[in-house]
């Protein structure tokens, strides 16, 4: 029973697609926005492997409409229904949704009823369900502190000495940390880079950080004594004096239900990793917009090149000169999935695009 769990079976969980006219839909994106593609088949057979943006894909014009097209609210959204593989989803063309139910399974024309009661049921644990995107292209985003928000830098704890004065550290040394703790005992290790500013404000929003590895605490420090003692957990660059520490964070969110942000968003692409001039399918970049911003995991926005500003032909100008300029209008040309999100910088991974991704880039909420 060690892949399985006992759960009790909610109502939404059950029988998603009959629930789905019999309580209010939050939507989150224009109905008009969210068509079926008309080569869409009547079935998907779920195989090991799949994501959801691919199935979302196989159907849907645009993969953010998956959540409408279930009739799923944000509640649901946040705490999606699971899919496994060997599940079967189908198209009810009649209704224009997605269902785990075969439509006219009653000789109707209509999904069946169900009297639904209380219930216990075994299911596969999450991390065998279909995951949202393929996880490896956003593992090491998840849990290292690749990017550090400003405020985070100036309270951190610090490393102020070593074991017998070492300069490289490894497994199992001791070190000592100065600094507010919190309550916690891991901690990752990590040494700011370059700022990251703001495209639009020339604000630093956040700091790119190196991830070096992480430490447990051994001993808090006694009254007298100004420093914790830890050993060193990992390894993964070399760390020394100077070195920051931030508490690890809880185990990731692994399943994203892609879905538009729940208010309007536009920003800028800030950064794109490994400090390259342009980006492709499957790189990961930071976008100037976070929680506060109404960004989650899983929202979905869309890319742009900002419109060029050209002479007006129709303006003379004198001599040439002064000639009227003309705004043309923003070039759509790709999506981003965002899958880690601070206050007001966000982690995402560029999913299909027509053309390069540069930094300054439009980032915003799905047309």
């Amino acid at each position: 029973m060690k892949n399985f769990s006992t759960v009790v079976t909610r109502a939404a969980a059950t029988a998603l697609a009959a629930l789905a006219v019999a309580s209010p839909v939050q939507a989150v994106t224009p109905a008009s926005a969210c068509s079926f593609r008309p080569n869409a088949p009547d079935q998907h057979l779920v195989v090991k492997g799949d994501t959801l943006w691919d199935i979302s894909g196989t159907f849907l014009q645009n993969p953010w409409c998956w959540p409408q097209v279930w009739g799923m609210n944000r509640d649901e959204i946040r705490n999606p229904h699971w899919i496994y593989p060997g599940q079967i989803i189908y198209f009810d063309r009649a209704r224009g949704r997605l269902s785990l139910s075969r439509p006219g399974s009653d000789g109707t024309g209509q999904p069946p009823l169900l009297k639904l009661s209380p219930q216990v049921r075994t299911e596969p644990l999450e991390r065998d369900a279909v995951q949202s995107i393929r996880a490896g292209s956003i593992e090491p985003y998840l849990t290292q502190p690749l990017l550090v928000e400003a405020g985070a830098l100036a309270s951190a704890p610090r490393i102020v000495a070593s074991q017998e004065g070492r300069v490289y550290l490894g497994t199992g040394d001791r070190v000592y940390v100065k600094g507010a703790l919190g309550g916690g005992r891991t901690f990752q290790v990590f040494r700011p880079s370059g700022p990251l500013k703001d495209p639009q404000t020339g604000k630093v929003l956040a700091h790119e950080a190196a991830y070096l590895g992480s430490v447990t605490l051994d001993r808090e420090a006694a009254p007298g004594v100004d420093a914790h003692s830890f050993r060193v957990a990992e390894t993964r660059q070399e760390m020394g004096v100077g070195d920051l520490l931030l508490p690890m964070p809880p185990a990731p969110v692994r399943n994203y239900m892609p879905h538009a942000p729940a208010q309007p968003v536009d920003g800028r692409v800030m950064s794109i990793y490994a400090g390259v001039t342009y980006a492709g399918q499957s790189q990961v970049v930071t976008v100037n917009r976070g929680s506060l911003d109404g960004l989650d995991v899983g929202s979905v926005l869309q890319l742009y090149h900002l419109g060029r500003t050209v002479p007006d032909p129709d303006s003379k100008g004198v001599l040439g000169m002064g000639r009227k300029q003309i705004k043309l209008p923003d070039e759509q040309y790709g999506s981003l999935f965002i899958f880690r999100v601070f206050s007001n910088v966000s982690y995402g991974l560029i999913m299909q695009v027509s053309a390069p991704v540069e930094v300054g880039d439009v980032a915003k909420s799905p047309e």
